[in-house]
């Protein structure tokens, strides 16, 4: 007999857990760079309007699904397949986005270990240590190769495989609750710095100015809706999974939309620090990824006043993102081996983290092409796969008692049509517009 499915101690511990899994790199070290890229206020527009459509659609989708299911993607695409009399087909298309998951989560272990690295450095004085631009590329260079970081990557993922060892309740729950909070004030702190800097004005006039000839650019729009796709961290997986250990009496759409709100506050915060700090030295922000986070922006702090201190809460706050998108991430593949094996959560663990270890070490040097190819391809087929299943596969009856569940008010009747005619489109709209164009996310 199985034992009884963990779940969230509290509707506020879920949402937090959500968000923590929402905010992450992409936030903060791509947001900033696409609004400066797009055109400011021109790319925040449609930005928040694909927020909205896929945060109460897909989001919706997923947590409702995993809620309904209480598992992962392999039991609960079998069970939608089941309803059809096809269930074998359904449980091996829920392993794509267990190994998605998986897969990604082992590229973020590499991300994480350059973060802690730089973290502990911020204190030591070892990350503003460089000279000038030139010598932070070069120390990010000689970290990012073919086993650059072992030590500090293997310290990373055991402090992630600590929290997802105790459980929903007193890991991912507990440290979502300490984390999210700590993440928002230290960038508002960041965020009220930056603002008395001189010149930091110019930033924040270009981030809300509306410029019609960029809003009018199909780049824009395009690169909007990966940024809102990818934040939201809709890929049939984490979501999922995460709504799996959520009670009935919960309200998913209203949790739906708070988990939006602030995964889009947290973008905007970090770009309300980054784009006027780097309005401060009269630079444009045109470079987003490892290079912005790592060499950029290191560089910026250590030519501010008290660069130092800005460092340390920069890299603290940067950490917990990183380590709150990483748990979830290891979460499926975890809960999957718990599902199909019968096994405890540490030995689960143990085997997940030993998969991770091995892999996560020899990809160092080539972990860019790693995420690239996983975002491209794995993650919007994950997301289709698990809209095509819950809003076509289910059914229309099932996907309303469900998405219903907890709700003093019925939730609007046109959710599924958008869901099925808007939505699982749209899936399908990002993984060729990701192959076509490298990736938009």
């Amino acid at each position: 007999m199985m034992k009884k499915r963990e779940s969230f101690n509290n509707r506020w511990g879920f949402i937090l857990a959500c968000i923590g899994s929402a905010v992450g790199m992409g936030n903060l070290w791509m947001f900033p760079t696409r609004v400066s890229m797009y055109g400011g206020g021109s790319y925040l527009l449609p930005y928040f309007i694909f927020v909205a459509l896929i945060g109460f659609t897909g989001v919706i989708g997923e947590m409702s699904f995993g809620r309904a299911t209480k598992s992962g993607p392999v039991d609960a695409f079998g069970t939608a397949c089941e309803m059809r009399g096809h269930k074998k087909i359904g449980r091996i298309l829920g392993y794509i986005p267990v190994l998605g998951s998986l897969a990604m989560a082992i590229g973020y272990t590499v991300v994480m270990g350059w973060i802690l690295k730089y973290m502990i450095g911020s204190f030591t004085g070892s990350t503003l240590a460089p000279a000038d631009a030139d010598g932070f590329g070069t120390e990010f260079g000689s970290m990012a190769t073919s086993f650059g970081n072992n030590l500090w990557q293997i310290i990373a993922l055991g402090i992630g495989f600590v929290i997802l060892v105790f459980g929903v309740n007193l890991g991912i729950e507990l440290a979502n609750k300490i984390m999210m909070p700590v993440f928002f004030c230290l960038f508002v702190i960041l965020g009220i710095y930056v603002a008395f800097q001189p010149g930091a004005i110019n930033g924040y006039k270009y981030i809300f100015q509306i410029e019609p000839k960029a809003l009018a650019d199909p780049k824009t729009w395009i690169f909007a809706l990966g940024q809102a796709f990818f934040s939201l961290s809709v890929a049939g997986n984490g979501t999922l999974i995460y709504g799996s250990y959520l009670s009935d009496e919960e309200d998913i759409p209203a949790a739906a939309g708070r988990v939006a709100l602030f995964d889009t506050l947290a973008a905007l915060l970090a770009a309300l620090v980054i784009i006027p700090a780097m309005a401060t030295t009269g630079a444009r922000l045109n470079q987003g990824g490892p290079g912005l986070m790592f060499i950029y922006l290191p560089a910026l702090f250590k030519s501010m006043p008290g660069g130092y201190l800005i460092a340390i809460i920069f890299f603290v706050a940067v950490f917990f993102a990183g380590l709150s998108s990483l748990i979830n991430l290891y979460e499926a593949p975890i809960a999957t081996v718990q599902e199909l094996f019968h096994l405890d959560r540490m030995v689960s663990c143990g085997i997940i983290a030993i998969i991770a270890l091995a892999i996560s070490l020899c990809i160092q040097g080539i972990v860019s092409g790693w995420m690239d190819l996983l975002s491209i391809y794995i993650c919007p087929l994950g997301a289709g796969l698990a809209g095509v299943m819950f809003f076509w596969v289910c059914g229309q009856k099932y996907v309303e008692t469900q998405v219903n569940t907890g709700r003093t008010k019925r939730f609007t009747e046109k959710f599924l049509p958008v869901c099925k005619y808007i939505y699982c489109p749209i899936c399908l709209l990002v993984l060729i517009l990701g192959i076509i164009l490298g990736g938009i996310g």
